[in-house]
C-alpha cells in the first residue's frame, strides 16, 4: 500500500472514541434504494458494502427518518423509527464491518421538505412556523413530461409543531439513536442543515416563532441541543454523536450565515458533541443555486466556509462540497477540515478510496458533474450515475470472469464512450477484444463534448487509458464492413457507432454561414469535412491556428486554449436547436465572447440534460446575455438573419454572423442491421439504439457486456 501522494488523507482519524482508517467519508445522501416499507434490503445493503470494499473509512447512512413515513422526503427512503427495521439496518453493519469500514447512521426529520411524506401518505409538513413564499419558481425549468408528474399534487397543510409535537419529536431522534446503536452502527450523525426539521427551527427565514424555541440563536437551537441531549442520553458518553449544520444559506439575505454557523458549531461543542459535519444550504426557488450550496458545481466553494467554523471550535470537523483529494489532503495538513465526506465521487467510482491508499489516484473513474445522481432523486427515482452504470444495481453481481476454456473473441465497432466502455468491460473479464473506430481518435462527439464541457474530457481520458490497459486491440482509421467483420471472425459484435447527424431541411440551411452539428465538430477538432471545405474557408483557417499545435496527439486541452482567445466565427451566433448540444454549444461560445441566440420549437429548453445541471445552465447562460426564444416556427435562413414565427404568430428577426443548426440526430441502425443480415451475433449500443448522450451510452453498453456473461442486465 502506498499513500504517500495524499498522506493527510489517508491517515487514521478519529472521531470520539471511533478511530477510522482514512479521512475519507462517504456523505449521507437520500439514494432510494431503500424497500418501499422503509426497511434496509439487499440492494441498499450492496451498495454500501461495495464503498466499504472500495476502502471508505467512514459510510454514513442518508436520511433514515426517525419518524418515518412522517418527514420522508423520498420515496425508498430509509427507515429507523420502529424497532421492526432492525434486523435490515444490523444486516447492514454487518456487512460493511466485514471490509474494514466505519458507519453511522444519519438520524432525519424532513420538515417542510417532506413533500414525498404529503404526496403518499398525506401527512402536513412539520414546521416551527409558517414558511414564507417561495422567492422562485424552479419548474419553470421543467420538461413537459416533468410537469405532468407533479399533475394532481396538492398543496401541503402545513403543521406548526406545539410544545407536545416539540416533545415527541425529541423523543423520535432519541429512540432512533438506540435503534441505531442496537443496530451496530458505529456513529450517528443529527441532520440539523438543508432545511429539514431542525434547520427550519435554526434559521431566522422559517423560524418567526416567539416562544423559548424562537427569536435568538439559542432558541432557535434549543430545539437541536434537546435533542442532542436525548440521543446522549440513550447511547451514552462514549458512544460518538455529531450534527450535520448548515455553514449558510446562498441567495438568501436573512438566513443562516457563517457567522451564524460558527456561534451554532461552539454551543454544539459545549452541548458534548464528539464532531461536525458543515455543508451549505440554498435559496430553493432559484434553480441556478440548486447546484450551488450543497451539491455545489464550483469546487472547493464550501471550504473558506468550512474553515471558518473549523477554526471556532476544537472538535473534528467533516468538510463536503466536490473538494478533490488533492485539495482534500492539502485542506486536512492545513487543519482547515480534518475529514471530507464524498458524494457525486463515490457514486461515479465507489472505490475511489482505495485508488488513493494505494497510490493510484489516476485509475479513478472521474465524475462529471451532470447531476444525474440527484436529479433522478428530485423526479421520484432511484439514483443513477451516467459514467458508472452498476450504480444501485450492485446486488445484481459484478460480470463473471471467462475461464481460460471459455474466452472468446468480440468485436466492438465505435471508439465512442459505448464502445470504449464495452471494450474495457469484455477485456476485463478476460475475452479478446477489438475496437474498430473509423476516425484517427478515440472518443467520438464526445471529444467535442469534451470542448464544451471540459469534465466530459477528464472521463474521455479515463476511458482510453483503461481501453489501454485492459490489452484491447484498437484499430483506428478502420471502417468497419461487413467483410472485414467476418475475416475478424467474431463470436459477436458490439455495435457503438455514432448517430446520424442529417441537416433538417431548413429553407436557407445551404448558406454558406450556416453549418450543421459535424460541420461545426470537424472545425473545431482539427478535422476535414467535405462540407466544410465546399462552404468555407474554415476548415483551412482553423488547421492553420490549432491543426499543427495538437497534431497526432489531438490534445483537448491545446483546442480549448486556442479556441479561448479565437475562433473563425462571428460576433453574432444563432443556434438552432435547444436541447443538450445546442445549450452546452452556447455556453460554450458565450465564454468565448459571442452573442448567441437559442431558438426551438419547443417550449421547454434543455432537453438531454439533466435537471439540475438544466437549471444551472439555462439561468447562467441567461445571465450572460444569451437570448432564448421558444416555440419558434417556420424558421428561414437568410444571408443575414434567422426568420421565425414567435408563439403569439408574431414574425422575429434575429441578425446572424454564423448560423449552427445543432438539431437533427437521429439512431443509426443501418449497420447493425447489416452485420445481422450477414448472420453474425449483434449487440446494439449508444447511438445505434437512440440518442441517449454519455448516460445511455455507458448504460447500453453495461448491458450488452452483462448479457454476453451472462449476468442479470441492469435494465432488468
Amino acid at each position: 500500500m502506498s499513500a504517500q501522494k495524499h498522506p493527510s488523507l489517508t491517515s487514521v482519524g478519529r472521531i470520539g472514541q471511533m478511530d477510522i482508517r482514512n479521512r475519507m467519508a462517504v456523505t449521507a445522501m437520500g439514494v432510494s434504494l431503500s424497500e418501499e416499507d422503509g426497511s434496509c434490503g439487499e440492494r441498499l445493503i450492496a451498495y454500501h458494502e461495495e464503498q466499504a470494499k472500495g476502502g471508505a473509512g467512514l459510510i454514513i447512512l442518508g436520511v433514515a427518518g426517525v419518524a418515518w413515513p412522517v418527514g420522508a422526503v423520498a420515496r425508498n427512503q430509509i427507515a429507523i423509527s420502529d424497532d421492526q427495521f432492525l434486523p435490515g439496518l444490523r444486516d447492514l453493519c454487518d456487512r460493511v464491518h466485514a471490509h474494514g469500514a466505519k458507519i453511522a447512521a444519519q438520524l432525519h426529520h424532513g420538515g417542510l421538505i417532506a413533500q414525498f411524506s404529503h404526496a403518499v401518505f398525506g401527512h402536513p409538513l412539520w414546521a416551527p412556523a409558517i414558511p414564507p413564499q417561495p422567492s422562485g419558481d424552479f419548474t419553470e425549468y421543467f420538461l413537459t413530461e416533468e410537469l405532468a408528474l407533479l399533475e394532481g399534487m396538492t398543496m401541503p397543510s402545513v403543521k406548526v409543531l406545539e410544545q407536545a409535537d416539540i416533545d415527541l419529536v425529541v423523543s423520535q431522534f432519541g429512540q432512533g439513536a438506540r435503534r441505531a446503536k442496537e443496530a451496530g452502527f458505529d456513529g450517528i450523525e443529527i441532520h440539523a442543515g438543508h432545511g429539514y426539521l431542525l434547520s427550519s427551527f435554526i434559521s431566522p427565514i422559517t423560524n418567526s416563532r416567539t416562544d423559548a424555541y424562537g427569536g435568538s440563536l439559542e432558541n432557535r437551537a434549543k430545539l437541536l441541543l434537546d435533542v442532542v441531549r436525548a440521543v446522549r442520553g440513550e447511547v451514552g458518553a462514549d458512544f460518538p454523536v455529531w450534527v450535520k449544520m448548515d455553514s449558510q444559506e446562498v441567495g438568501q439575505s436573512n438566513g443562516i450565515t457563517v457567522e451564524t454557523a460558527k456561534e451554532l458549531a461552539q454551543l454544539l461543542e459545549a452541548e458534548g458533541v464528539d464532531a461536525l459535519t458543515i455543508t451549505t444550504y440554498h435559496d430553493t426557488g432559484r434553480g441556478k443555486l440548486h447546484s450551488a450550496s450543497h451539491t455545489p458545481h464550483d469546487p472547493i466553494s464550501n471550504l473558506p466556509a468550512t474553515a471558518a467554523i473549523k477554526a471556532s471550535v476544537s472538535i473534528p470537523v467533516i468538510g463536503s462540497g466536490r473538494i478533490s483529494p488533492d485539495a482534500a489532503d492539502k485542506a486536512i495538513s492545513a487543519g482547515e477540515l480534518d475529514f471530507v465526506a464524498m458524494g457525486r465521487k463515490l457514486l461515479a467510482d465507489p472505490h475511489l478510496p482505495r485508488k488513493i491508499m494505494e497510490g493510484t489516484p489516476d485509475k479513478v473513474r472521474p465524475c462529471v458533474y451532470c447531476y444525474t445522481c440527484i436529479s433522478a432523486i428530485y423526479m421520484g427515482d432511484v439514483a443513477r450515475c451516467a459514467i458508472n452504470a452498476d450504480l444501485g444495481h450492485e446486488y445484481k453481481g459484478a460480470i463473471p470472469p471467462a475461464s481460460s476454456a471459455d474466452q472468446r473473441h468480440y468485436v466492438v465497432i465505435g471508439g465512442g464512450p459505448s464502445g470504449m466502455e464495452a471494450s474495457r468491460r469484455l477485456a476485463a473479464a478476460g475475452n479478446r477484444v477489438t475496437l474498430l473506430e473509423k476516425s484517427a481518435h478515440l472518443g467520438g462527439t464526445m471529444r467535442f463534448a469534451s470542448l464544451a464541457y471540459e469534465p466530459n474530457e477528464h472521463f474521455l481520458l479515463w476511458l482510453k487509458a483503461e481501453v489501454a490497459a485492459a490489452g484491447v486491440d484498437v484499430r483506428l482509421s478502420t471502417e468497419a464492413t461487413p467483410e472485414l467483420i467476418k475475416a475478424l471472425n467474431p463470436d459477436a459484435v458490439l455495435v457503438g457507432n455514432g448517430a446520424i447527424r442529417a441537416m433538417p431541411d431548413i429553407p436557407g440551411g445551404d448558406l454558406p454561414h450556416v453549418l450543421s452539428g459535424d460541420d461545426l465538430r470537424g472545425m473545431m477538432m482539427g478535422e476535414s469535412t467535405t462540407e466544410i471545405k465546399r462552404k468555407t474557408s474554415l476548415f483551412t483557417r482553423l488547421a492553420t491556428k490549432v491543426g499543427a499545435a495538437t497534431g497526432a496527439t489531438a490534445n483537448l486541452a491545446l483546442v480549448r486554449k486556442a479556441t479561448k482567445s479565437w475562433m473563425p466565427l462571428g460576433d453574432k451566433i444563432v443556434i438552432i436547436g435547444g436541447e443538450l448540444v445546442g445549450i452546452e454549444l452556447a455556453e460554450f461560445l458565450i465564454e468565448r465572447g459571442r452573442h448567441v441566440t437559442v431558438i426551438d420549437d419547443d417550449m421547454r429548453f434543455g432537453r438531454g440534460l439533466t435537471l439540475v445541471r438544466r437549471m444551472r445552465i439555462l439561468e447562467e447562460i441567461a445571465e450572460h446575455g444569451a437570448v432564448l426564444h421558444k416555440g419558434a416556427q417556420n424558421v428561414r435562413i437568410t444571408d443575414a438573419a434567422v426568420i421565425f414565427t414567435d408563439p403569439q404568430g408574431a414574425e422575429q428577426r434575429v441578425a446572424a454572423d454564423h448560423v449552427i443548426v445543432a438539431t437533427g440526430a437521429t439512431a443509426n441502425p443501418q449497420l447493425a442491421d447489416q452485420l445481422e443480415a450477414a448472420g453474425l451475433t449483434v449487440y446494439r449500443m449508444g447511438d445505434s439504439r437512440g440518442v441517449t448522450y454519455i448516460e445511455g451510452a455507458v448504460r447500453s453498453a453495461t448491458d450488452a457486456v452483462r448479457d454476453i456473461m451472462g449476468a442479470e442486465p441492469i435494465s432488468a
